[in-house]
């Protein structure tokens, strides 16, 4: 007796046209992130288009971004594996609703809009804060890094750039005199297009020499912030401006020569991993606060700079910024630690229980005269009461910074620039939120 199947006809053309609402179950990602995108704001996308004038029909500022909110809620950052999917994942036909831009038209509606993007973080938290995903009890901080979209290869030391500096001028002087005795060697000389080549080592020593003043530029900032002067001889001066000892193993403001400068991406910085070492490559130093009750990211901040000892009070300010209230307690680890830090925000409503050494486990010998912010941190953190507190960060802020890097995959940013990096953090963020409160909302 033949098996008897359930009807298989690939062939079968349908009788009445499907409804999109069929095509995924109840409770999608998609239809969370589409509702949610309704019920925000999206009036600064539209005014780019109010002005009218001739050209073609935009796509539906509404529709591009559900679609990029979950390319990104789902690991797909590209613009062209995004226009891609728009043909062959049923949840982005449905956001779509069977249009189907290009990705050129999807890379440059996140360029064009990247700004009033990042602005639609804020209106997430505050909607997950309607939702009471949000209660600002207790908020931790961590910081996190990116890599940058940088080549290690396509970068010089400083010491390198000085030489390749005379070298390249010594060859454009070379190439000058060789033009004005052309006439003269045209003979016994290949043909060269000299004045090519004059162009493209100029442009080189342009690119070059404009790295250098940069790292220059970094070194006077730094080495003024450690209290030196140009004319420090250096000799290291106490506050008085007397000499007291010993002497500095580089003139003011010239950097090391291991010093490093990226032609990609010039905002981008070396940074160490959190093992040791400085192979990590170029990349950025993300900041997040997340909140106790659903681990939902409240304040995304983002800087090139690899240390965390001055982001607390950025942080405190984005989540007063971003909820209108503070925090009645935040967590931090000993990188947060600095009793300028402290000095300045001695007057914040919200506690604060930073670590002061790893994983706040380390007994400390602490001037208390001296340092008198952080002997009151380490007498906070010696009570029952802040040993308990302490012991929540670790789950509450490193568990949405490693789905960042292994949910949603995101480890390189594809947007170069400081403030364009900025705000495609955001945008992760963003999506990472509206994932969470999916996630919780349906159970």
């Amino acid at each position: 007796m033949p098996v008897s199947y359930l009807p298989y006809e690939p062939q079968q053309q349908r009788l009445l046209p499907d409804a999109l609402q069929d095509w995924l179950p109840e409770g999608h990602l998609a239809y969370f992130i589409s509702d949610s995108v309704d019920s925000l704001d999206l009036s600064a996308f539209h005014a780019r288009y109010a002005k009218g004038g001739p050209r073609n029909q935009p796509f539906h500022p509404a529709m591009m971004v559900k679609v990029l909110i979950y390319g990104y809620a789902t690991g797909t950052f590209s613009s062209r594996k995004l226009a891609a999917k728009l043909h062959e994942d049923v949840a982005l036909r449905v956001l779509a609703a069977e249009n189907y831009p290009a990705h050129r038209t999807l890379s440059d509606f996140r360029a064009l809009h990247l700004q009033e993007l990042a602005a639609l973080f804020v209106q997430v938290v505050r909607l997950a804060r309607e939702c009471g995903l949000v209660k600002l009890g207790t908020v931790a901080v961590d910081g996190t890094k990116l890599k940058a979209n940088a080549s290690r290869h396509k970068a010089m030391s400083y010491d390198r750039m000085v030489k390749a500096e005379g070298e390249l001028k010594a060859q454009i002087d070379g190439l000058l005199n060789r033009a004005r005795a052309a006439d003269d060697l045209e003979k016994n000389e290949p043909d060269l297009d000299v004045p090519g080549e004059i162009k493209r080592r100029e442009d080189r020593l342009k690119a070059i020499t404009e790295a250098k003043l940069r790292l220059e530029q970094r070194q006077r900032e730094a080495d003024a912030a450690r209290g030196r002067s140009a004319d420090d001889e250096r000799k290291p001066r106490d506050k008085d401006g007397k000499p007291k000892g010993g002497r500095y193993k580089r003139d003011f403001g010239v950097p090391k020569d291991s010093a490093q400068e990226s032609f990609t991406d010039t905002d981008s910085r070396i940074m160490k991993r959190s093992g040791g070492g400085y192979d990590y490559g170029y990349g950025y130093n993300a900041h997040t606060a997340v909140d106790e009750a659903a681990q939902i990211v409240v304040a995304a901040e983002l800087g090139n700079n690899a240390a965390d000892s001055d982001r607390l009070p950025v942080l405190l300010a984005a989540v007063k910024a971003n909820l209108g209230e503070d925090a009645l307690q935040v967590l931090a680890d000993a990188g947060f630690r600095s009793q300028a830090v402290f000095e300045q925000l001695k007057d914040s409503p919200s506690e604060l229980i930073v670590a002061l050494g790893r994983e706040g486990k380390q007994a400390l010998d602490i001037d208390a005269e001296q340092y008198p912010r952080t002997a009151a941190m380490d007498a906070r953190l010696k009570t029952p009461q802040g040993q308990a507190a302490y012991r929540k960060r670790k789950w509450i802020v490193e568990a949405p910074n490693g789905w960042i890097k292994s949910v949603l995959g995101f480890r390189q940013f594809s947007l170069r620039g400081l403030k364009k990096v900025q705000a495609e953090f955001k945008l992760v963020c963003l999506a990472l939120n509206l994932r969470r409160m999916s996630a919780l909302m349906a159970r």
